[in-house]
């Protein structure tokens, strides 16, 4: 589950606000046995999830499409986790700030030490929840189609395409002072981590 949580990056949110459901794309970290969200204090999402209302936090990573014999078993590979949590509002200045920096690093690694860190008026106007990561469920699925065993001798390709997100070459910022070299995170980046690891 950590894995999948670490690999992904970002995840969507589903809560009820005034009896109308929402799911909303953003980014998180992991944090020990915490999930991590951060956005605008004028964020309607995370006002809302600050009350401790019910959310739901999903993940799902697609590792490749399933071709089988048949419409009916077409499938994907995938890695997902849900978490069924309550959020809770991280107030204290230092305990913002380090979770700010899991933030930054989960967009690349080592990121944070190398940027200039929240002002007051950017942390003030930063909103950061955690929630556990108790009530959760990881679901994966892998490997070929599962055909009907009289479908095996059609005359039909079947197998697996797997899929990967790959980066591109940088692109720096127009305002870029010549001469800074691209940090060796970015030229190494990958889905898993400059590690190769989730």
């Amino acid at each position: 589950m950590h894995a999948i949580l670490d690999e992904a990056l970002y995840c969507h949110v589903g809560f009820s606000l005034e009896g109308q459901p929402y799911v909303i794309p953003t980014i998180h970290a992991r944090r020990g046995e915490q999930l991590l969200l951060h956005g605008s204090v004028a964020s309607r999402m995370l006002g809302t999830l600050a009350t401790a209302i019910p959310l739901c936090v999903t993940v799902t990573l697609l590792d490749g499409l399933v071709l089988a014999r048949s419409g009916f078993n077409h499938s994907m590979n995938y890695r997902s986790v849900v978490i069924l949590a309550t959020a809770t509002e991280i107030t204290t200045e230092a305990d913002k700030r380090a979770a700010l920096d899991a933030l930054v690093n989960r967009v690349l690694p080592n990121r944070a030490a190398a940027v200039r860190a929240a002002n007051r008026k950017e942390l003030n106007a930063t909103t950061v929840l955690a929630l556990p990561i108790a009530e959760a469920s990881a679901k994966v699925r892998t490997g070929p189609p599962h055909d009907d065993e009289d479908d095996l001798a059609m005359e039909c390709w079947a197998g697996e395409l797997p899929l990967t997100l790959t980066a591109l070459q940088p692109v720096p910022d127009p305002h870029l002072r010549p001469g800074i070299p691209v940090p060796a995170e970015l030229t190494q980046w990958s889905r898993r981590g400059t590690d190769g690891k989730s």
